[in-house]
């Protein structure tokens, strides 16, 4: 995992004893789940109105957005950045037909 990742999910694990008060991600940890998915569809749709710009900065400031806020979601549900690369480096080298069978399979 690159360091700003590493780096990022520590400061997210931090936040989850900081004063909602003073921290953007700590209030949303505790305004719960609803707010934290609310948020992700939020950064969802403003990613795609990006895409449909033809802006590239303003779509990687987006995704960035994206990101940040999954890596949220993850937090506060107990998983790891880690979790979601070790199954993207699973499904590497894989079809995405072949991967996608093997979901529905399960």
């Amino acid at each position: 995992m690159s360091d700003i990742l590493q780096q990022l999910a520590q400061v997210l694990e931090d936040r989850k004893q900081a004063d909602p008060e003073s921290s953007y991600v700590a209030g949303l940890y505790g305004r719960g789940l609803d707010a934290i998915l609310k948020k992700i569809g939020e950064e969802a749709t403003e990613t795609v109105m990006a895409a449909k710009d033809g802006d590239a900065q303003h779509l990687v400031n987006e995704v960035a957005d994206l990101w940040f806020h999954c890596m949220v979601l993850l937090a506060q549900q107990g998983l790891d950045v880690e979790a979601v690369l070790a199954e993207l480096d699973r499904r590497f080298g894989l079809s995405g037909l072949e991967e996608k069978a093997a979901r529905s399979e399960s």
